[in-house]
């Protein structure tokens, strides 16, 4: 059986349960996953100096975990991503990325909601870096902290949805990326409300995964 890391470049265990619960969920019992926290990180990673302050703690846990077959960087900004690829010939992918592969794949143009604004530089520079720019419509923040995600996720829920409504009057069918992993939690409540495709980043990876062992 393979085995995959999921890491979670930041320190919040909860957010580490709750994705790997989905990425197993989608993953079936092919692959056995492995739940990893990076604890020297900070509690969310939210824009470019979180993100750097994550990347030496999230690539030892990389080493720690060098007998697994495969890794997912559990972080929508793809934290240290390429540095990660660099350590390693087995699969490295992020979940920013798997999603905007499976939206772009799947439906052609996306949107993407995230969490707070200083979290759009890093994204958009993503989406361009990996080839993306054109299919994407834009990269909107909706204000919630990622930590809400976790500790009160029906208020989140509520205010994510109305951003998706807006896009909803602009755009007849529209994709959106849901640019946080912790929006894996909402993502069944999120879709029953709306006639948007919703992209939740932890099933893109966990769909995307299998095909390059």
């Amino acid at each position: 059986m393979k085995r995959i890391a999921f890491i979670n470049p930041n320190a919040t265990e909860a957010m580490t349960q709750s994705c790997t619960t989905s990425l197993q969920t989608v993953i079936g019992d092919r692959v056995e996953v492995r739940a990893v926290t990076n604890h020297d990180g900070p509690p969310a990673i939210q824009g470019e100096d979180d993100g750097k302050a994550a990347v030496p703690g999230m690539l030892e846990r990389l080493d720690q975990n060098a007998d697994c077959d495969g890794f997912i960087i559990g972080c929508f900004d793809d934290t240290g991503l390429f540095d990660a690829r660099a350590m390693t010939r087995k699969p490295v992918i992020g979940i920013g990325q798997a999603s905007f592969h499976l939206a772009a794949l799947r439906h052609g143009p996306f949107h993407v909601l995230t969490t707070l604004a200083v979290s759009i530089p890093a994204i958009e520079e993503n989406i361009a870096r990996q080839g993306f720019a054109e299919s994407c419509l834009g990269v909107l923040a909706s204000g919630v902290p990622v930590l809400e995600l976790e500790h009160n996720p029906d208020q989140a829920a509520a205010i994510i949805s109305d951003h998706i409504a807006t896009i909803e009057q602009n755009d007849a069918s529209p994709t959106v990326i849901l640019g946080c992993a912790g929006m894996t939690s909402i993502h069944g409540q999120l879709q029953a409300r709306h006639m948007a495709v919703l992209v939740d980043p932890i099933m893109a990876a966990a769909r995307l995964m299998p095909a390059l062992f």
